[in-house]
């Protein structure tokens, strides 16, 4: 009998050691094998930790570390932490697909005693593009400010970007703001890995001559694209060949009209693949000459353009959008003594337009601000495809030249009957084979065959955007410095003007294909606020409890068992 009982612990450790060994082995060997294959398993329903395919070959293609900063580095509220921690978890993602040529580095920006030193960490922050947000703890001594950057600092050889990781939107709650926010860090973190590693910097010109824009009204953003493409002004003046070397070209609000010659320079780049982004003012009309008298007509401005988009597949009208979601401005309501009382008021003819596509240039954007914008309509010319980036609210109406504008409109209470109009188009993607505006239209000869010309009547595969609003880029001014633009001076709001043409000129510019991962998107699961304050002793007791019993339960299953295992 003791033999018996001695032979069965012998054969027990004999099997405790070949379990022991056997699963030392596996170890080792899927240690091995994960030196030759690489495997990340992602079992969330929408896939936020799955990389897209463009990040992998963007990160895994480094030649160089690339060393990001992360100023999202300590005592925060919950909805930062998460912000942070989900900012870590994508970084990490990133670096395992990297082959170790991707580091960061999570720095409090206000860990610093010494306060200048902390001051121009701050302004070196702000420079780089990354905003501060505020917040607000009442303590013993009462009521503490403190900020917050929520930005990084992604570098490469000598080259540095930053990158602004909490996304503002207007009139956006602060959870459905921090998701939209954690969706797009793949992109913002990818995109400028993208850009500071790209030694061929695009050549994106802005065209004058023709009365465009001037470089104090775009101040702002030249100073903001410069940081990722080589930005020129250039003059066409009929000269061929002036945009061979550009990528894209911006034809920001003219105000006279394209001789033939310089729309045919246009037209061949076209057909070349060049790209175009066309911000057109089709009336003529001023707050200046409104503020002077009270009102004033708005009247067509002939850019001879028209046929040109026509072909392509759009046409800018000659009207005015009126929308009851606009910006304010301010108006004289009255005197107090000598003095104007002034009050801001809605002004219709400034829509503010909350982009509602999910394409990527305009998914999760903040609202954009508009100065009398005018309709486009979309042809449906033959290999071309339209999309629709932004629209009036379902509140809006068309003014047709000449229109009368007048400050006298805000004096009425709005009635949106009045407005029956909704979802009319004022920014449009084109993409397709486009016709030359020039074809059937050149009778020599000599011009079609010639080689240096290189006429062609039709283009390969290209893109370009349509915008009926050429103050769109128009930063404001005061006296004599460009002011940020998308910034409101008298609502002290900024509007997402700025990131809405960069991306424009991202997604035109960019033959990777990144911008597409600006389309993931998470599920916001809330709690329902009426279901937590009706049951909310009952949702305490139950997420108190329940862990608890659970334990309780498992453990009295375990006891009975091994009794009823080692009674027999």
């Amino acid at each position: 009998m003791v033999a018996k009982i001695e032979n069965k612990k012998v054969n027990i450790r004999r099997q405790a050691i070949l379990n022991l060994t056997l699963l030392l082995a596996i170890i080792v060997f899927l240690n091995v094998i994960s030196g030759f294959w690489f495997a990340r398993f992602d079992l969330t329903s929408d896939k936020r930790f799955t990389l897209s395919k463009e990040s992998k070959q963007l990160v895994a293609n480094l030649k160089d570390v690339v060393f990001v900063k992360v100023y999202l580095e300590g005592d925060f509220a919950p909805g930062f932490m998460r912000l942070r921690n989900s900012t870590q978890e994508m970084l990490d993602e990133l670096r395992a697909y990297s082959k170790g040529k991707l580091e960061y580095e999570f720095i409090d920006p206000s860990a610093n005693p010494d306060e200048k030193e902390r001051n121009k960490l701050y302004a070196q922050l702000y420079q780089k593009g990354i905003q501060p947000s505020t917040l607000e703890e009442r303590t013993k001594e009462g009521l503490n400010r403190k900020y917050i950057w929520p930005g990084a600092l992604v570098s490469y050889s000598n080259q540095e970007m930053g990158v602004q990781l909490l996304k503002d939107q207007l009139g956006a709650p602060p959870e459905v703001m921090l998701n939209n926010s954690i969706q797009n860090i793949e992109y913002e973190l990818c995109n400028a890995i993208r850009k500071v590693t790209n030694p061929l910097r695009p050549l994106v010109g802005f065209v004058y001559g023709h009365g465009e824009l001037n470089e104090l009204q775009t101040t702002d953003i030249l100073k903001t694209l410069q940081a990722s493409y080589d930005v020129k002004r250039v003059r066409i003046d009929s000269t061929l060949g002036i945009l061979r070397d550009f990528k894209a070209i911006v034809i920001a609000k003219p105000d006279s009209a394209f001789n033939n010659k310089d729309k045919f320079i246009i037209d061949q780049f076209i057909m070349n693949g060049g790209k175009v982004i066309w911000l057109l003012d089709p009336m003529s009309v001023t707050m200046d000459s409104i503020r002077s008298s009270g009102n004033t007509m708005a009247l067509a401005r002939d850019l001879n353009l028209d046929d040109m988009l026509f072909r392509y597949g759009a046409r800018v009208n000659y009207d005015l959008i009126q929308d009851l979601s606009c910006s304010m401005i301010p108006v004289v309501t009255g005197f107090i003594g000598n003095q104007p009382k002034q009050e801001l008021k809605p002004w219709y003819f400034y829509p503010v337009f909350t982009p509602m596509s999910t394409h990527p240039i305009v998914n999760n954007l903040n609202s954009i601000k508009g100065q009398f914008v005018s309709s486009i309509d979309l042809i449906g010319a033959n290999d071309v495809k339209s999309t629709i980036l932004l629209s009036s609210s379902r509140y809006s109406k068309l003014s047709t030249a000449p229109a009368r504008v007048s400050l006298g409109v805000m004096e009425f209470k709005p009635d949106p009957k009045m407005f029956p109009l909704r979802d009319i188009p004022m920014a449009v993607l084109l993409e397709g084979k486009f016709t030359s505006a020039f074809k059937n239209r050149i009778a020599s000869k000599e011009i079609t065959n010639n080689k240096d010309i290189g006429f062609k009547e039709s283009g390969v595969q290209n893109q370009m955007i349509v915008i009926s609003d050429g103050d769109i880029i128009a930063n404001d001014t005061a006296k004599g410095n460009a002011m940020p633009l998308g910034y409101d001076r008298f609502t002290r709001n900024t509007f997402g003007n700025k990131s809405f043409f960069q991306n424009c000129i991202d997604f035109l510019c960019d033959d990777s294909n990144l911008m597409q991962v600006r389309n993931k998107v998470f599920k916001l699961r809330l709690i329902d606020p009426n279901v937590m304050e009706k049951d909310n002793q009952v949702l305490k007791i139950l997420n108190a409890g329940v862990p608890v019993l659970l334990i309780v339960f498992f453990g009295v299953v375990k006891t009975y068992t091994r009794r009823k295992k080692y009674n027999r």
